[in-house]
């Protein structure tokens, strides 16, 4: 095993906070929808609120970190050795196969990740946060020329988006339990560190 140094200290303070508001803001999203009651309604409402502005507030600090550290060229979406990796999340992981992509400091996302990514960014998150924003200034609506839209269709979008993003999380954890062992990833974005199989020399090879 190799060991390479993949993720910096804002990367996983990034990741973890990121990952800690949306997980309450599904839980308190879902109490406004009427599915439990843990909080209360009203407190419900306004946590969520609350979480949502954090959120977007550690955007902004991780936007501004990904353009002046040049990180934001890791999600740069690729085809190259999509098949394969495919290939390796279809089967190639139930027969011990290794896996096709090794991550490196240049390139730490495999070509699914990235394309996954891609589609969170581009397509999820402006569900999301549009229908998000809308239901927020409900009262706006007017003031805005849009009178004519329909809170029911607002909140079916945003609730449709929720659950798409929960979908998004539970897949994300079960991929994140099939590194080499079921905590090597878990492990690489809390120290930093990912081990990485290392090639095996031509003369070694069958």
């Amino acid at each position: 095993m190799a060991r390479v140094y993949l993720f910096k200290g804002f990367e996983r303070f990034w990741h973890w906070s990121q990952a800690a508001l949306i997980i309450f803001m599904l839980l308190t999203g879902f109490e406004v929808h009427g599915t439990y009651s843990v909080f209360g309604f009203e407190k419900a409402v306004n946590f969520h609120t609350l979480a949502a502005w954090t959120l977007v507030g550690l955007w902004v600090f991780a936007i501004f970190w990904h353009l002046t550290t040049g990180e934001w060229r890791q999600y740069i979406p690729t085809t190259k050795k999509i098949m394969a990796v495919a290939q390796f999340y279809s089967s190639g992981i139930f027969k011990g196969e290794p896996h096709p992509f090794k991550p490196t400091p240049s390139h730490k996302h495999n070509p699914m990740q990235l394309l996954t990514y891609l589609g969170v960014l581009t397509l999820l998150s402006p569900l999301i946060w549009v229908t998000g924003w809308l239901y927020l200034f409900y009262a706006d609506w007017a003031a805005w020329g849009l009178s004519g839209l329909q809170l029911q269709w607002v909140a079916t979008g945003h609730t449709i988006g929720a659950f798409l993003m929960l979908a998004f999380l539970i897949s994300h954890l079960y991929l994140a339990t099939t590194g080499h062992t079921v905590t090597a990833h878990l492990k690489s974005m809390i120290t930093g560190w990912e081990e990485t199989e290392e090639d095996e020399p031509a003369g070694k090879r069958a």
